[in-house]
């Protein structure tokens, strides 16, 4: 489902509004799991809306040498870490020989990291959701390499499902993924896009310190609702 182009006050805002489009579209008992950082506040929205529980999937994006904002590859967390790289990407950019070796580990290095702040001692059997429907929740999507590394380790996972919500992604993109998910909902899907940013009126940046407490937020209200 793609809709026309708000503009969002910010990601709270986007996940209001991606909740209520979410409703009609929606498998019976479903898990949310957010691409951090950004994704989390869009997330815990929609969590808070629609009573579901939230999980992350750490993905981490390689820049290009010279260019970190442009995502080259992915690398996801999970008992066995997934790494994505855009071929035709790469090419375009020489990547020099030991680059994305060198930026695999680096970057693994900020999972384990990030997973230690976010998860504490938990268990990885906590966020094993083998056999589950999931619903991967991000910010907006801008070349695709982050949310693929997400679909392909939700699949070696092996869940049951995926679907895809997201306030802003390029159309394009938006059909070349519906050949990897079961469903997507987007509320904008611009012809040509330039940056996420640009679609919010507030981009600040989510810090680690607010996923943790959105995170325990949210498996609070999931207790309480529980009883």
């Amino acid at each position: 489902m793609f809709g026309l182009s708000p503009t969002f006050i910010d990601r709270e805002d986007a996940g209001r509004q991606l909740a209520e489009a979410m409703q009609a579209a929606m498998p019976p008992d479903p898990i949310l799991m957010a691409l951090p950082r950004g994704g989390v506040p869009v997330a815990f929205e929609v969590a808070q809306r629609l009573g579901l529980p939230l999980d992350l999937l750490i993905v981490r994006k390689i820049g290009a040498p010279g260019h970190p904002e442009y995502g080259i590859g992915a690398v996801v967390d999970g008992r066995e870490p997934h790494v994505i790289v855009d071929e035709d990407a790469a090419r375009r950019f020489h990547v020099p020989p030991g680059y994305l070796a060198a930026e695999r580990e680096h970057q693994l290095a900020e999972i384990e990291r990030r997973h230690r702040m976010y998860f504490g001692e938990d268990e990885p059997s906590e966020h094993d959701h083998t056999g589950r429907d999931i619903i991967l929740v991000d910010d907006g999507i801008a070349n695709g390499v982050s949310i693929r590394a997400g679909i392909h380790a939700l699949k070696d996972m092996g869940v049951a499902s995926i679907r895809i919500a997201v306030p802003v992604a390029p159309r394009l993109l938006l059909e070349s993924l519906q050949e990897e998910v079961d469903d997507i909902v987007c509320l904008s899907a611009p012809e040509r896009m330039e940056a996420v940013s640009l679609h919010y009126g507030d981009f600040r940046e989510t810090t680690d310190q607010d996923v943790v407490r959105l995170l325990k937020e949210a498996h609070r209200l999931s207790r309480t609702l529980s009883h």
